[in-house]
């Protein structure tokens, strides 16, 4: 007998920019494809495209500009007050270009996502393709992972890799490396709202029946046939 779908949790988006992430985790919700809702959308950039998408979309957003407030303290306080306020159960970063301070990791605590476009540990923090470039690098990609008090340094939940091809530029391989993160975001989400998620150590398990099977080793440049 199939297990029933689980009731929906509530979802925090943050975002600063135009909000593809965002995009695709609202069409995997429009077609059932993850066991989440969008309760908010909140931005610290009044000209953001996501919370255009959001208007679109017809999802309660709103912005809660950094500038205005005298400490980066005052403004976490804020928008943990606008999450609680929307009772959301997963925070989502989606392009969010603040770093989160420690009482609004408390507030949510395991309960806080982001996605990185590259391959952590290996490039945190800004310009990560650049520096994969720079540094020869043959795979890149992107990591989704729970947020903890440091850059990007959170435990690791999945991972897509991306070949680098020998003529990408910077602005190639971050398109590639996008495409990924439309596709692990919101698989990311549903595992968590499956409950599937267990985090031990630096380890996140992944709960066995909704565990896919081991990937084929990746080689880059291929081996010949």
């Amino acid at each position: 007998m199939s297990q029933p779908a689980p009731q929906p949790i509530r979802l925090g988006v943050l975002a600063s920019g135009g909000g593809t992430n965002l995009q695709s985790i609202i069409d995997a919700c429009a077609a059932n494809q993850i066991a989440a809702r969008i309760a908010c959308v909140l931005s610290n950039n009044p000209d953001a495209g996501a919370l255009q998408r959001a208007a679109r979309a017809g999802l309660v957003h709103e912005c809660l500009d950094h500038r205005q407030f005298s400490c980066r303290q005052d403004f976490d306080a804020a928008m943990v007050a606008r999450l609680q306020h929307h009772q959301v159960d997963l925070v989502v970063l989606a392009g969010f270009m603040r770093i989160v301070g420690p009482a609004f990791i408390e507030a949510f605590p395991q309960r806080i996502l982001n996605i990185h476009p590259a391959l952590l540990p290996a490039f945190p923090g800004l310009h990560v393709q650049k520096k994969a470039l720079d540094y020869g690098v043959r795979f890149a990609g992107c990591t989704v992972h729970f947020v903890d008090g440091g850059v990007d340094t959170g435990p690791i939940i999945v991972q897509a890799v991306v070949p680098v091809l020998d003529d990408d530029t910077e602005e190639s391989l971050s398109a590639r490396i996008l495409e990924q993160e439309h596709r692990i975001y919101p698989y990311a989400i549903d595992l968590f709202a499956r409950g599937a998620l267990e985090i031990a150590g630096r380890r996140v398990r992944i709960r066995a029946e909704l565990a896919a099977g081991p990937q084929p080793a990746l080689i880059q440049p291929p081996l010949p046939r």
